[in-house]
C-alpha cells in the first residue's frame, strides 16, 4: 500500500488547512480499491443521516462517481456515504477509495467541509449543527474559522455562538483561518495597525497584520476607517457610547430566510458538484444559468458601478422582472419538493 502520498495533517491545524485539503490535497491522495465490508459510516453531518432516495438516484447513474474518502485508522468513512450506498445497491463488493490519516477531530471536521461544497448540499440545520460540535471541540476558533468549514456566515455563526452560550474563551484569544491566535479585543493591536498605517500607507496588509497581531481582514477595517476620518478601533472596543449612525438610504428588504452571499454561493458550490447535475445535459444547463447569478452574488457592486447611467433605469426594471420570475420559480421547486421533504 502506498503511503507516501497521504494527506498529512501534522500540516497545521487550521480551518484554511482543512480547506485547502478539501480542494486540492485530498486529490493528491492516491486511490485504493476497499472492501465495502471493511467500511462503516459515523462521521455524517446530516442530523437526518442518510437519503435513500439520493443514494438510489446515484446507484442508478451511469457515470463513473469520484472516490470516497475514509478515516485510515477506523475505517469510518468521511465523505461519501451516499456512493457507499449506492455501491451497496448495485451491488459492488469493493469501492474506490482515499485515505485520510488525521485524528478523529480533524475526520469529522473534513466530512463538514467537503459535505457542504460537494454532492447533495447540507440543510440549514445540519450546517448549525456542524457548527455547535465544532465549538465544543475548537472553542478557540473565530467565527470565520468555524464559518469556513459549516458553509456558513461568519455573523451566522456568530449567533450560534452566542446562543451556546460561548461567545468568551479563557485566555482571551480565538484562532483565525491561518491557524494563528489573535486577542478577542483587538483596541491595542488596531491602535498599532492605524499608526503603522499612517507610517507606511503603501505596506501590505498582510505586513501591517503580522506586525499588528490582527487579521488582514481587520487591517483592512482599521485602513478603511482612517480613510473615513474615524477612530481605528471602534466605540465598543473603547467603552465609549456608539456614535449615532447618520441617516442612509434603506436597505433593500429582505424575507426572514434570506440567505448571506457566502450562504448562496456555498449551495451553489455543492450544486456544482453533484453528480446528478454535472452528468447530465439538462443539469448542465441548469448549472450554466445558476453560475451567471453566482457570478451577480460575487461582483454585484461592480457590476453595478460600471453600468451607463441610462442604462440603469430599464435594467432595473428588468432585474425586478427576474426577481418575480424567480421567486415563482423558487415557489414551484418548495411545491415540488414538499411531498417528500428532503432534510439535506
Amino acid at each position: 500500500m502506498n503511503t507516501s502520498q497521504r494527506a498529512d495533517p501534522s500540516a497545521g491545524d487550521s480551518s484554511d488547512y482543512l480547506i485547502a485539503l478539501r480542494d486540492k490535497g485530498i486529490r493528491d491522495c492516491p486511490v485504493e480499491l476497499v472492501p465495502l465490508a471493511a467500511l462503516a459510516v459515523a462521521y455524517t453531518p446530516r442530523v437526518a443521516g442518510e437519503d435513500l432516495d439520493y443514494a438510489r438516484s446515484l446507484a442508478q447513474c451511469e457515470a463513473v462517481l469520484p472516490p470516497i474518502l475514509v478515516h485510515r485508522a477506523t475505517m469510518q468513512v468521511v465523505d461519501g456515504a451516499h456512493r457507499l450506498r449506492a455501491a451497496a445497491l448495485r451491488g459492488q463488493d469493493h469501492i474506490q477509495a482515499r485515505f485520510f490519516d488525521g485524528d478523529e477531530q480533524d475526520a469529522f471536521l473534513l466530512a463538514v467541509a467537503m459535505n457542504v461544497a460537494q454532492g447533495l448540499p447540507l440543510s440549514l440545520q445540519d450546517r448549525t449543527a456542524a457548527a455547535e460540535r465544532i465549538f465544543a471541540s475548537h472553542p478557540a476558533w473565530s467565527d470565520r474559522a468555524v464559518a469556513a468549514i459549516a458553509g456558513l456566515s461568519a455573523k451566522k455563526v456568530s449567533q450560534i455562538r452566542r446562543r451556546t452560550g460561548d461567545d468568551t474563551t479563557e485566555c482571551g484569544r480565538r484562532i483565525g483561518r491561518d491557524g494563528r491566535a489573535r486577542p478577542l479585543n483587538s483596541a491595542r493591536a488596531r491602535a498599532l495597525a492605524g499608526e503603522l498605517i499612517r507610517q507606511d500607507p503603501q505596506a501590505s496588509l498582510r505586513q501591517i497584520g503580522q506586525q499588528a497581531g490582527i487579521s488582514p481582514a481587520t487591517v483592512a477595517d482599521v485602513r478603511d476607517r482612517i480613510r473615513r476620518g474615524d477612530d481605528p478601533v471602534p466605540a465598543q472596543q473603547l467603552g465609549l457610547k456608539a456614535v449615532e449612525p447618520k441617516p442612509q438610504r434603506a436597505a433593500p428588504r429582505r424575507s426572514a430566510g434570506a440567505k448571506s452571499p457566502a450562504e448562496l454561493l456555498a449551495i451553489f458550490d455543492s450544486l456544482r458538484r453533484d453528480p446528478s447535475l454535472r452528468f447530465s445535459e439538462t443539469g448542465r444547463l441548469v448549472l450554466r444559468m445558476l453560475d451567471a447569478c453566482a457570478v451577480v452574488v460575487r461582483d454585484r457592486h461592480k457590476i453595478a458601478a460600471v453600468v451607463p447611467l441610462h442604462c440603469k433605469g430599464p435594467m432595473s426594471e428588468l432585474v425586478h422582472g427576474y426577481a418575480d420570475v424567480w421567486q415563482s420559480f423558487a415557489e414551484e421547486l418548495q411545491q415540488d419538493d414538499l411531498p417528500g421533504a428532503k432534510s439535506g
